[in-house]
């Protein structure tokens, strides 16, 4: 092999994981694309594009046709393998649980719910989801990849420990991560056959806050794609979370505590707080919140997250309802026009309730955000809602995707 053929395989090599999070990300639909994003020759792009589907991971166009009315010569479009490996995604709410499997391309290949109340000792929600994952993925033949894992709580890094689960009963301080990874281990999710028992070294298991993660999956592949600084502010089955997405990288703070949004006040004279405090987002602002404000009595057949939501489309011309939605909207609002005072991003994305709550009043919320925050005065920073279904499980499937985005054949050996 001569010196500059060695030269070019290395570079392409080199090139397979940035490749390949273009592809993922829907940046390089087609390998023309592809060759001027990656600043490479068009010879070095097919090598890196017939490499990553020869891996299993995208297909090329072999045949492109060319766009009615277009000139030139038509490039090969670049898409996702669909019968490609996935990572099992998983969620813990105060509800119960989720797990899924989870493509390249943030695609939910299968999930199932589960409605627990969730213990307070994390090894039995954990060991259940984990269970869930595990039937998916022999149903599936699938490949395994890795695992990630979604908590309401904010997550300490390095140690991978829930330090604030209060809509949950875990004791502060939970090492989630450890006890996620060992029930992986030990349910050998990494083997080859589509769970059987291979463990050891290979693929990893992942953990991080639920909020976070939706803001990851979101800048990545739904509502916040193209922001530079996007904040994300949600509300799921109990609670208020914010994220915050820097220069194109998740922002979780020195220690992953960053953005604690719900510990917000915004009634100094509201309810209590399981922080300590009195009238935080966290209170004032989710389901039970809504339900409350509507003269609605929680039942215990459905999450309140649903409850809510049906709620508020089903029964909105109620004057009760449209009173809860107004208030519940102008704190949020005024929680939002702190944020937007302090953190000036170019766009913000709503999840959850909070999504439903922007689309019975876009309006509204816009006009208290402008009214109260400095930056919303002098020009509107664009409020939109979250558009991905479980993206708090398509982000922790980004968890476990990223070494593979980061080197497709090491990830891809043989475990």
């Amino acid at each position: 092999m001569t010196q500059t053929r060695t030269t070019r395989l290395e570079r392409g090599r080199s090139a397979l994981g940035p490749a390949l999070e273009l592809v993922h990300t829907g940046r390089a639909p087609t390998r023309s694309v592809l060759t001027a994003e990656l600043g490479v020759t068009r010879a070095t792009a097919g090598a890196v594009a017939a490499e990553l589907e020869t891996l299993g991971l995208i297909q090329v166009d072999s045949r492109p046709g060319a766009a009615a009315g277009s000139q030139g010569r038509p490039s090969h479009r670049l898409a996702i393998d669909p019968a490609g490996p996935v990572v099992l995604a998983t969620q813990v709410h105060a509800d119960g649980f989720r797990a899924a499997l989870v493509g390249l391309g943030g695609r939910i290949v299968a999930t199932v719910p589960g409605c627990m109340t969730v213990p307070a000792d994390p090894v039995h929600v954990l060991s259940a989801v984990v269970d869930a994952g595990a039937e998916l993925l022999r149903g599936s033949g699938r490949r395994c990849l890795g695992a990630g894992l979604a908590v309401p709580s904010a997550v300490a890094e390095p140690e991978g420990a829930a330090l604030n689960p209060l809509h949950v009963a875990w004791p502060a301080g939970a090492p989630v991560r450890e006890i996620f990874a060992e029930r992986v281990r030990a349910a050998g999710l990494f083997g080859a056959d589509g769970g059987g028992g291979a463990t050891g070294t290979g693929p990893t298991a992942f953990t991080g806050n639920d909020v976070n993660l939706a803001a990851l999956a979101e800048h990545r592949h739904g509502a916040g794609r193209g922001a530079r600084d996007l904040l994300c502010v949600a509300t799921g089955h109990r609670g208020v979370g914010g994220a915050l997405v820097l220069d194109g990288r998740l922002h979780s703070g020195s220690s992953g505590l960053a953005l604690e949004v719900g510990h917000l006040t915004v009634n100094p004279q509201g309810r209590a707080c399981h922080c300590g405090s009195r009238g935080c987002l966290d209170v004032e602002a989710d389901p039970l919140a809504f339900l409350t404000a509507a003269r609605r009595d929680p039942g215990p057949e459905v999450s309140l997250l649903q409850q809510a939501r049906d709620l508020l489309r089903t029964e909105y011309d109620d004057p009760s309802v449209r009173t809860a939605t107004e208030v519940l909207i102008d704190r949020l609002g005024l929680g939002l026009a702190g944020l937007v005072n302090i953190l000036n991003p170019d766009r913000i994305i709503l999840g959850g309730l909070h999504r439903e709550l922007l689309g019975a009043d876009p309006e509204r919320l816009r006009a208290v955000v402008a009214d109260r925050s400095l930056w919303g005065q002098s020009g509107s920073v664009p409020i939109l809602p979250c558009t991905l279904d479980h993206n708090s499980l398509v982000g922790a499937a980004e968890l476990a995707w990223q070494p593979v985005l980061d080197d497709p054949l090491a990830a891809l050996q043989p475990v």
